[in-house]
């Protein structure tokens, strides 16, 4: 993606009325536009209050002004923010007076996108913005922090600098054959290898972890009326998010809530009833229940506790079954004196709780968290993560895996050397070292304006 010489503007802070509102400028024209605002001198990197004035003169608000010359500034080029009254029509009129001043609206994301293509991020770091700005627990801040630090771009770096040592043997090897270099009886070239697959594996791991803190499981709570639902939500959320009635068909639409276990985002729905439906508004109900179920990880079918599950639960539960996966939730238990616990039945897993008590509650914690795969030991090193990272580090584990291969069963050097060339560019798209333009736009596109 080519590098525009615009200066672009932004109100960087939340619509709506504040103590402080921060309008950020970036490109050519900052210095210009600066000295048309505020009529002063500025020291670079100091806190300066000033007067912002429109072209006659008039003060538009004041507030605290801060250059950052390039190309030590975020976007790499010469920044301006502007700290006044975070009232929305204070922050608007400086904000045309900006654009009267040479400056266009900035695109969403566009100053991150300029952070990367000016070499002040890379990719994953840019992406980590966005996370640490989205998080939903201290755990997912935390790790997103460490990404923009660098900690998950230094792992792959480092993986692409024992890619680039290999490389180098290798086809050093095949460019000079009267060196008479013979690299494929060469046993360290095999060892390195497999070194570099297992730290792919090791690194795959902790991604996934992060993926996960990063995008939660996403879980419907399907049942006949009246088995305790929402009682069920109320109580994995511990708060009292759906009304809780003794009358059947008291949902009749899908709750949308995430809550967290341990960090870890859970998005649940609470559904309607499954039942004949008794009017148009109970029907369309149950029509969205069933497409929640289709957009589930997994299904939590919700019964009464009881000796023998009925023929009606038997049947919406054998339709569950080809939906996706089902854990079965066998609910008042405090009704029947039953213990909390989990078994297993014809390969399902079944918890038995009371949502009204809270017993066996953290069992179902526990099972929602190992379903998804999340261990929660993320630690001190632990980074956030994306789907599209994941692929890159299984096709760059792929092809050094089929190099591998043309090593030991065929010898076959110049094939090794080209898998070996496309686990390097797989890697280099994590940080954006090869990536296309269209990547880049879907990227940027679900950033804030002004970010």
């Amino acid at each position: 993606m080519p590098h525009t010489p615009d200066t672009i503007a932004a109100v960087a802070t939340p619509p709506g009325r504040g103590g402080i509102g921060i309008v950020r400028i970036s490109g050519p024209l900052v210095g210009q536009i600066a000295r048309a605002l505020v009529e002063r001198p500025f020291t670079p990197r100091t806190a300066q209050f000033s007067v912002f004035k429109d072209d006659r003169g008039e003060v538009i608000d004041f507030g605290i002004a801060l250059l950052f010359p390039g190309p030590k500034s975020f976007t790499g080029e010469d920044v301006l923010e502007l700290q006044g009254h975070g009232g929305p029509v204070v922050m608007d009129v400086l904000l045309r007076r900006i654009i009267e001043l040479g400056a266009r609206l900035a695109r969403p994301g566009e100053f991150s996108e300029r952070a990367f293509l000016n070499g002040k991020l890379d990719l994953a770091q840019v992406e980590a913005i966005a996370d640490l700005i989205d998080s939903a627990s201290q755990q997912a801040a935390r790790c997103a922090m460490r990404s923009l630090e660098g900690a998950f771009s230094s792992r792959i770096h480092a993986l692409v600098d024992l890619l680039v040592d290999l490389r180098a043997h290798i086809e050093g090897a095949l460019d000079f054959p009267e060196e008479e270099i013979d690299f494929l009886n060469d046993s360290a070239i095999e060892a390195t290898l497999h070194s570099f697959i297992e730290q792919v594996d090791r690194l795959n791991a902790e991604a996934e972890q992060g993926c996960l803190l990063r995008e939660g499981m996403r879980i419907a709570i399907i049942g006949r009326p009246n088995v305790g639902k929402s009682s069920l939500l109320n109580r994995l959320a511990d708060q009292d998010l759906a009304i809780v009635t003794s009358i059947p068909g008291t949902t009749r639409d899908v709750i949308r809530e995430e809550i967290l276990i341990d960090g870890f985002p859970i998005h649940v729905a609470d559904t309607a009833g499954l039942r004949f439906a008794s009017d148009e508004v109970e029907e369309e109900g149950i029509r969205r229940t069933w497409e929640a179920v289709g957009r589930s990880d997994r299904i939590l079918f919700v019964v009464e506790c009881k000796e023998v599950v009925d023929s009606e639960d038997h049947r919406l539960l054998g339709r569950l079954q080809k939906s996706g996966d089902v854990t079965v939730v066998h609910n008042k238990i405090d009704l029947q004196r039953r213990q909390p616990g989990m078994d297993v039945h014809d390969h399902l897993p079944n918890v038995y709780l009371s949502a009204k008590t809270g017993e066996g509650i953290e069992l179902l914690r526990a099972h929602l968290k190992e379903c998804a795969g999340y261990n929660g030991a993320m630690g001190e090193g632990g980074f956030m993560a994306r789907r599209r990272h994941l692929d890159a580090l299984a096709r760059a584990r792929a092809f050094a895996q089929k190099g591998l291969e043309q090593l030991t069963a065929h010898r076959a050097g110049e094939l090794l050397a080209e898998e070996l060339r496309l686990a390097q560019q797989a890697l280099g798209e994590v940080t954006g070292e090869f990536t296309s333009e269209d990547l880049l736009a879907q990227i940027f596109s679900r950033f804030c304006i002004g970010k």
